[in-house]
Formats: C-alpha cells, structure tokens, sequence
C-alpha cells in the first residue's frame, strides 16, 4: 500500500542543478566556490512553498553526492520530493556563475544529465501520476522542452493528454539550447497552455515581437503574462488586460528574478487573487529575488505582502526595495 501522498496544490517539472559562484573575476582565477541549489522549475517550487502553496518537485537527479544535496535544499524549504527520480548512471547538472564587473555569465554542464533523460513514460510512474492527479496547476519552462528530445516528447504528452489541472509554462528562451533544433516543439506547448510567461525581451527573439497584443493572438485565447523586464507586467485574457508597474528595486543579482515573479503570480492564481494582486504578488517575490546575491530568496514577511498588496496606485508607486 502506497504511503499517504502529501498535499499537493501545484507541481514543477524540470530540472534541478547544483550551483557554484566565485568571487568577482574570470573563472582562471576563482579558487574558493559557493554552492546552491538553481534550476527554473526548481526555484518556482521554493517560490512556492515559500508563499505556503503545497508543492511538488518532480524531476530526475543523479543518484550522486550533488543530486542528495538538491534533494535535502528543496526538503528544507518546504518542497516534496517524493516523486523524483534518481539515476545510477547520469549526473545531477552544474553550473558555475561568474561575475566580472558587476555582470554575471552562467557555464553549464548538463550535458548527458540525469534530467535530460527524463521521457513520456516518467509520467507513468506511480509517485508522478499520483501527484498530477491532485495538482491544480503544474508549471514547467522551454528550458525542460530543450535539454533533450525526450524531455520535449514528455512535455508535448503532458499538454495533449486530458488534464485536470492548469498547465503553465514560462518560455525561458535559452538560444544555446535550441541550437540546430527545431523550436517548432516549444510553440506547441506554449499554444496547449493555460497560463504562459514571458518576457517581452526574450519573445522578440524567440517570436518576432515583445508586444503582448501580437503575441496575445499567435498564442490563442489564453492567460499570458508579459514581462517587460523593471518596467511593467502584463496580463492578457479574455476578459481583458490588466498593466501593473514594476517596483522600484536596488537590484543585487538578476538571475532567478523571472521565476520569483512566476511563483507569486501562480501562487496567486491558486489564491484566487484579483488579478492586479496576482501581478503584484509577481513583483514583490521578484523584488526579494533582485535584491539578493543567490538565484533564490524567501519573500517579503506576510504582513508587508498583504500590505502592498492591498495599496493604493500611488502608495505601491512610492515603494522602494533595497536589500534586507
């Protein structure tokens, strides 16, 4: 008999990687090395779990010394692992950040990793279907849709097949990934969601255009979300459009912001929020993402959320985040 499953309200997909960052300068040069824990769906789920949303993990990892320490980083933060995979052959991914000038470039070493072997028949496994069966939103990324072929065959069964729950997927268009491949996958999955993300920046590479009516009627009638980098996000759906500005940030580190802002947003959507309130809740944990040194941070305590979420135009104008 199968142990008591966990609440689950909304489940990430993809991959998990173990992140190293040194000091300021070229990599030649680092010799000391922090470690983390990084990966899109990943940070989503802590986001998540953060905002108290029950939340599911699913992935594979290598059953290595990094993948148990992703395990034990996503268990201290709320998350549940039990439907992840480990794999005696492949490796848990890296990647190396370095900083240069107050700038950050990532190095990646997820070739042959134990998550790009994930395939259709990972969503076969008994602790998967029992997850999805009671989730009400499972969120993944373009990046999951890229680092295999399989991994994309996976996603393309997991929008066509009879589903209960909201599907979202943040575009995150990784160029490198999609190299000599056709994207023609990904816009599949983008077209079936229910929910997409995307940032105007990124969409006008990957589709031409950043301007959240075009892209609104080449994706059909759903909810999309455009982020248009510290200014403004959008909502597009079909009740109409909903604009709210960015707040104003001392940014710190920008990577992992996009799934700060994912989190809240969905979080918010499993909360019933008005939709305003979705989008804020989106910038705040964005906010607190911006103004940390790590690709994750915990959010604004509960009561300076509900605050700002229930201010005024004027009042979540004149706000100002700097680091805590």
């Amino acid at each position: 008999m199968p142990e008591p499953l966990p609440e689950t309200a909304a489940i990430c997909l993809g991959e998990a990687m173990v992140m190293f960052a040194g000091g300021p300068g070229p990599l030649a040069d680092v010799e000391v090395f922090r470690r983390s824990v990084g990966g899109a769906e990943c940070n989503v789920a802590g986001g998540l779990a953060a905002l108290g949303v029950p939340t599911s993990w699913i992935s594979r990892l290598g059953d290595d010394g990094f993948g148990e320490h992703v395990l034990r980083d996503l268990q201290a933060r709320g998350v549940d692992v039990g439907g992840v995979e480990l794999d005696p052959v492949r490796p848990t991914a890296l990647y190396v950040k370095e900083s240069q000038d107050g700038r950050s470039r990532m190095h990646y070493y997820r070739t042959g990793s134990a998550a790009a072997a994930m395939a259709p028949e990972f969503l076969d496994r008994p602790e998967v279907r029992r997850r999805l069966a009671q989730a009400r939103v499972v969120h993944t990324t373009g990046i999951t849709a890229a680092i295999s072929e399989s991994s994309a065959q996976m996603l393309e069964r997991l929008a066509t097949e009879p589903r209960e729950f909201l599907l979202s997927v943040d575009l995150n268009w990784r160029p490198a990934l999609w190299r000599d491949k056709d994207p023609e996958s990904l816009w599949r999955l983008l077209k079936a969601a229910d929910l997409v993300l995307i940032g105007a920046d990124e969409a006008a590479v990957f589709a031409g255009t950043g301007d959240p009516e075009e892209l609104y009627e080449r994706l059909g009638a759903k909810t999309l979300v455009v982020k248009n980098d510290a200014h403004t996000a959008t909502v597009l759906e079909p009740g109409g459009r909903t604009d709210v500005p960015a707040l104003s940030v001392e940014v710190v580190e920008t990577v992992g912001a996009g799934d700060a802002f994912a989190a809240g947003f969905l979080a918010g959507t499993l909360q019933d929020l008005p939709m305003t309130q979705r989008l804020r809740l989106g910038h705040l944990t964005a906010a607190a993402v911006l103004t940390a040194p790590e690709d994750h941070a915990p959010p604004p305590a509960a009561p300076e959320r509900e605050r700002l979420l229930s201010a005024t135009d004027e009042e979540w104008a004149a706000t100002k985040i700097g680091p805590r």
